[in-house]
């Protein structure tokens, strides 16, 4: 499983705002130029973001976006899910009865792949990507 650019350019992007959290809004110019990501498409990311009730926009000047909630309110799942979907490992395991569920040898490994997956991004915050970013930093 890959996450497209939608999951990857979007939690960078709003971890820009958690990075900045408390001291403003954030400017979509900011993020492209240090992620060289397009700010077209960082639009269409924070919109879906906004609509998920994860990041405010601050008209005006010195506007730009920032977090709605605190970093350690929004977990990596919750943002990777609002841009991606559902992330599973196989179609197989969204469906709710699968007609070859009693014979199949994978499944059962494709559900606790799904199920680690989901343990580590639900368990992650911004907040915590914040701290693990501030030690690897003080490491180097």
């Amino acid at each position: 499983m890959i996450l497209s650019t939608k999951g990857r350019y979007g939690l960078k992007a709003i971890f820009e705002l958690a990075l900045n959290y408390g001291l403003g809004p954030v400017s979509l110019k900011k993020i492209s130029d240090k992620y060289d990501i397009s700010e077209s498409y960082l639009e269409q990311l924070f919109a879906k973001l906004k609509k998920g009730g994860f990041i405010d926009t601050v008209r005006g000047p010195q506007g730009g976006y920032m977090l709605a909630k605190r970093p350690d309110e929004i977990t990596v799942g919750m943002v990777l899910r609002t841009l991606e979907g559902e992330i599973t490992t196989s179609e197989c395991i969204n469906k709710e009865v699968c007609s070859r569920e009693s014979i199949c040898a994978t499944r059962v490994i494709f559900e606790k792949i799904e199920n680690s997956i989901n343990d580590v991004i639900d368990n992650i915050t911004l907040a915590d990507m914040y701290e693990e970013r501030k030690t690897i930093l003080t490491e180097e």
